[in-house]
């Protein structure tokens, strides 16, 4: 991913906001169509993860890396061809 695009933004941002349950995430985020894939993207470049909370409920997390473009903050190309593993500033 090399610049965080607006839906993954408010992807990130909307699980960040507050608790969320997989199931939760699936309804609002989960889609069939392949020019959509925020959930997808989001999980295969590891900006968020599945955890599970004290109720025992599978909820949706930012990892490091999510709460990095939230952030703004420089981190790693995912999926880089680059060998050198070039750090980029997201804005």
């Amino acid at each position: 991913m090399s610049a965080a695009s607006l839906i993954m933004v408010q992807f990130l941002t909307w699980v960040a906001d507050r608790a969320r349950s997989y199931a939760e995430a699936m309804d609002a985020w989960r889609t069939s169509c392949p020019r959509l894939s925020v959930w997808e993207d989001a999980t295969l470049d590891g900006l968020v993860r599945l955890d599970s909370d004290a109720d025992g409920r599978t909820v949706v997390k930012l990892t490091a890396r999510g709460r990095a473009i939230l952030d703004g903050e420089a981190l790693p190309l995912a999926g880089s061809d680059r060998p050198d593993g070039v750090l980029q500033k997201l804005s």
